[in-house]
């Protein structure tokens, strides 16, 4: 009888179960249906605009776009890159199909609207020196050196012409290895001027010697492997966006793919001056000095890991009074620290004959400030 009784109850909650779960479903069906039939759908209740795609997304638009931005910078800028040639020419342009040699073509930036224009003082000659100028619309100029620094391999150049298309200056501090650069440069003849070569940034703070039999050396270079032939110096290394970040000077000729730009940072006080004030006063502390780079090309006991090293005391110089002292190494000057010689001629460069700057030394294990008198270079 009780087996009976469990098995009738079984099938009465089974049945319940049932029917309760009928009743749950069509209450939640029912109220569905009602409110999806009282639903009322606004135009003004909701926005639609496009999905832009972020700066970072690389769609095949977007590739191609940019791919086109680089190609109308780069042509954009072919009117502030200059023909340089240390000789007259007697024919229609000194870009012509005399070689390089006789020639003595070379390439300059125009860095200002009033006709200053960059280049290395290898190309242009030294200060005082006469060149000629060609711009993009084969317009002519004779050209007056007002500027050289033989160490940097630098110089400005004037020409009597007014707006003119400047490049614009980028800031080669903050550089990184891998970056993708560009190099406009005038090789060989007329055929070629103008020539772009894309490569990227190989190292920073490189340092080279010169001359195997003597001790001329050129420091804080950008190595890249963009392409860099004869005539191409002078010429501007540039981003993609267009900005100048390196001046092109020298290659490596027993090796491909290895060229070197002078840091357009270093420039830039010199530039400034010209074009705020017309001219230009270098300020020196009499010293031949190198960074940490460049020493082991002179010796193998000196060993700093920072600082710039005192070589050389100039006679008659602004420290040719027993204030610093061959083998020195300057930590800082006016509290800003020191590790490459571009950080010294930058911040000299600023300075003007007869300020006073404050050094802070060490000799030997003795660490102490000293105060000069900038003199004049």
């Amino acid at each position: 009888m009780k087996a009976k009784r469990e098995k009738k109850k079984s099938k009465f909650t089974k049945t319940f179960e049932f029917l309760f779960l009928i009743t749950i479903l069509a209450g939640i069906f029912y109220y569905l249906y009602y409110t999806y039939q009282n639903i009322s759908i606004e135009p003004s209740n909701y926005e639609t605009k496009k999905v832009q795609s972020t700066v970072n997304e690389q769609t095949v638009e977007n590739v191609e776009e940019n791919s086109k931005t680089v190609g109308d910078t780069i042509e954009n800028m072919m009117s502030s890159i200059v023909g340089i040639s240390k000789l007259k020419d007697t024919g229609g342009s000194i870009f012509s199909n005399s070689n390089e040699t006789s020639l003595g073509l070379g390439t300059g930036i125009i860095v200002s609207e009033n006709g200053y224009i960059l280049s290395n003082e290898h190309v242009t000659g030294q200060k005082f020196s006469t060149c000629y100028i060609t711009l993009e619309n084969n317009k002519k100029y004779t050209g007056t050196v007002v500027w050289s620094d033989s160490d940097l391999d630098l110089s400005i150049t004037k020409i009597e012409a007014e707006g003119l298309k400047k490049a614009n200056l980028g800031d080669s501090d903050n550089i990184k290895i891998g970056e993708t650069v560009y190099a406009i440069g005038n090789p060989i003849g007329y055929e070629f001027r103008r020539t772009v070569t894309a490569g990227i940034i190989s190292s920073k703070n490189r340092s080279i010697k010169l001359d195997e039999n003597e001790k001329t050396y050129m420091s804080n270079l950008i190595q890249t492997d963009a392409t860099i032939n004869p005539g191409n110096s002078g010429g501007p290394l540039i981003y993609p966006n267009g900005n100048v970040i390196g001046i092109n000077t020298v290659k490596i000729n027993s090796a491909d793919g290895i060229g070197f730009a002078i840091p357009i940072n270093v420039a830039k006080p010199v530039i400034e001056s010209f074009i705020n004030e017309n001219k230009f006063e270098q300020a020196t502390i009499g010293i031949y000095a190198y960074d940490k780079d460049v020493i082991p090309y002179l010796s193998d006991d000196k060993n700093f890991t920072k600082g710039i090293y005192v070589a050389q005391i100039i006679t008659g110089g602004p420290a040719d009074n027993k204030t610093l002292q061959e083998g020195d190494i300057i930590n800082s000057i006016d509290g800003i620290e020191l590790n490459t010689m571009n950080d010294l001629r930058e911040y000299i460069f600023k300075k003007k004959p007869g300020d006073i700057v404050n050094l802070q030394i060490s000799r030997r294990k003795i660490v102490k400030n000293v105060n000069i008198t900038l003199g004049s270079k």
